[in-house]
Parts: structure tokens; C-alpha cells; sequence
């Protein structure tokens, strides 16, 4: 039995049992990938998957344990690569993080411009996705790190901890007759067209904001971007509502911006990280780039808890 051999299983499993896309990802011929089952089949004494003619259905219960084991062998031979790496190389690598898309704009740019100056030897790569996107991508092992907002529920096979708290503030043209009042009440945003920017804040929770008050809200446009809802604010189309970290001081000063905390819930952008296995120093060394209180304590803190507090 092999290390090839368990990542030829592991990649069948993961390309829905389809063995000519297995070694596609793999970058190996249809009959290697065929031969080598065969092999570990023969050496195991059993099958690890039932046959339909000459394609795979489906695994076998032993097949069920078989996998289960192999991933747990192959994760353990990650982890002794990243040991020996940290101990040769420990400024090369690779750090791959998911990020939500105001977190991929507005809290990693500083981070990865001081990680890059400090470790340059590191290939760092950000894919921006929705939650849900993020959350499939760590459950793949796709991604080293997650960085985003929405539902800590969905980050539900990472360890996470906050890196950063937004609140929320209203955007509208100076000449707007909003303009003139600093902290708007429900009632006077609901005489408006409304834009909102999607976040952890889903439109269904801005509907329960609103109709608790009684107020049936006009949202004209719902977006993940930020400059959208400015741009449609500038143009007096929407009342625009963003998370405050999105709002540019020396960029947006067209635009007045109003406080506008006490009306909806803070906004929490999570760091996730996997529970088990070995992090490389830089991955520690990053995420205290990107939020002080992420120490190393308390990322091996939030690893050793069954789930993550609620914060």
C-alpha cells in the first residue's frame, strides 16, 4: 500500500467515483488510476467500490472504512511535510485563504501587503467567494484560511475567531434631506428607496428590522459590492447602507454618511483555521497581521474547543 495509492482513492471519492476525472485532477492517465485501485483492492482482499459494468456505482461498506482511514493517513503525511518545511524552509510556502468580498477588499489588502514584505517567498492567493462558497471551499481543504462574514454556522469544520467588527452607516448625496441628520431613525429610512449592501446582514434580516417597526421597506438594490451602492447613492437612485468599513474618507466625500449603529446588528468578520493538524509559522504570522488579538494562544485556543464561542 501506497501514498499514491490513497490519493488515487481519495481523488475517485471526491470526483463523484468518475475515474477518468480522478486522474484529470491528478494529472495521471485513466489506466494508472484504474491499475492502482486494482492493486490496493487486491492487497486489502476485498472491494472498495461496487462495479455497474465497467464504471464505479458506489463504495462498499469496507470502502466506507478504507477512506475514512486514507484521509486520515494523508492528512498526518501533510503534516509531516509542513513540519520538515518549517524546520528547512520556513519562509516558503503556500497560503491559500477564502475571503468573502468586502473582507477580500477592505480588511486583507494591509495584512497581505506587510505578509508579502515579510515573507516573499510565500505564494499567497485569495479566492473571493460568497459564504456558502467559503464554507465548501475549507470543507474541500481547498483553503488554508477563511476570512469572512455571515453565519459562523457555515465555517462549521474550521476553528474561528472575530478579526474584525463592522457597524452600519447610511450614504446619501450632501444635498440629500437626509444629509442634515446624523442619526436617521427606521422611519425616516423607510420613506426611501433603500440600497443595501449584502453581508452578514441578509435582506431577509433588514426586512425583520423594519418590520418590527411596522415599516415595509423599498430596497431598490441589493449587493455584495460596496461602490455599487455608493454609485447608486451618488445618483440619488437609493439611500445606500454599508458596513462602515467600506466608507473611503478621502474618496467618498461627496457623499454624507450617517450613523446609523443603533438601528441594525454589528457585523462580525470571522478568521477561520483548521481544528487538527500543523500550521505553518507565516500562517500564524498572518493572521496576527490581520488582527492583533489573534495570537497564537488564542488560535490554539479556539482549535482545542469542540466549537467556538459565540463571542
Amino acid at each position: 500500500m501506497t501514498l499514491q495509492q490513497l490519493r488515487f482513492l481519495t481523488a475517485i471519492v471526491e470526483s463523484d467515483f468518475n475515474i477518468t476525472a480522478a486522474a484529470a485532477k491528478l494529472n495521471a492517465t485513466q489506466p494508472a488510476v484504474s491499475r492502482q485501485l486494482l492493486l490496493l483492492e487486491r492487497e486489502l482482499g476485498f472491494q472498495i467500490f461496487s462495479r455497474n459494468g465497467r464504471g464505479l456505482s458506489r463504495m462498499t461498506d469496507a470502502g466506507e472504512k478504507v477512506i475514512e482511514h486514507a484521509r486520515r493517513a494523508l492528512h498526518e503525511a501533510q503534516n509531516i511535510k509542513k513540519v520538515s518545511a518549517d524546520l528547512n524552509d520556513p519562509r516558503r510556502g503556500s497560503l491559500r485563504i477564502g475571503s468573502t468580498q468586502t473582507e477580500a477588499r477592505y480588511i486583507l489588502p494591509p495584512a497581505i501587503r506587510r505578509f508579502r514584505d515579510l515573507f516573499p517567498g510565500v505564494r499567497l492567493t485569495v479566492h473571493q467567494g460568497t459564504p456558502e462558497q467559503i464554507a465548501e471551499m475549507a470543507r474541500a481543504g481547498r483553503i488554508d484560511v477563511a476570512v469572512a462574514a455571515g453565519s459562523r454556522d457555515l465555517l462549521d469544520t474550521l476553528a474561528i475567531h472575530p478579526c474584525h467588527r463592522s457597524t452600519w452607516r447610511v450614504v446619501v448625496p450632501s444635498s440629500h434631506p437626509l444629509a442634515k441628520t446624523a442619526t436617521p431613525s427606521l422611519a425616516q429610512l423607510g420613506a426611501y428607496p433603500l440600497a443595501f449592501h449584502l453581508s452578514s446582514l441578509t435582506e431577509s434580516a433588514l426586512h425583520g428590522v423594519f418590520g418590527e417597526a411596522g415599516i415595509e421597506p423599498h430596497i431598490i438594490l441589493t449587493s455584495r459590492d460596496a461602490e455599487t451602492i455608493k454609485e447608486y447613492a451618488r445618483l440619488n437612485l437609493g439611500v445606500g447602507i454599508i458596513a462602515d468599513i467600506a466608507f473611503d474618507a478621502d474618496g467618498d466625500r461627496d457623499l454624507a454618511i450617517l450613523d446609523v449603529s443603533h438601528l441594525f446588528p454589528e457585523e462580525t468578520a470571522w478568521a477561520g483555521f483548521p481544528r487538527k493538524g500543523v500550521l505553518r509559522q507565516y500562517m500564524y504570522d498572518f493572521l496576527r497581521l490581520l488582527a492583533p488579538d489573534l495570537t497564537r494562544e488564542n488560535i490554539e485556543s479556539a482549535r482545542s474547543r469542540e466549537r467556538s464561542p459565540a463571542f
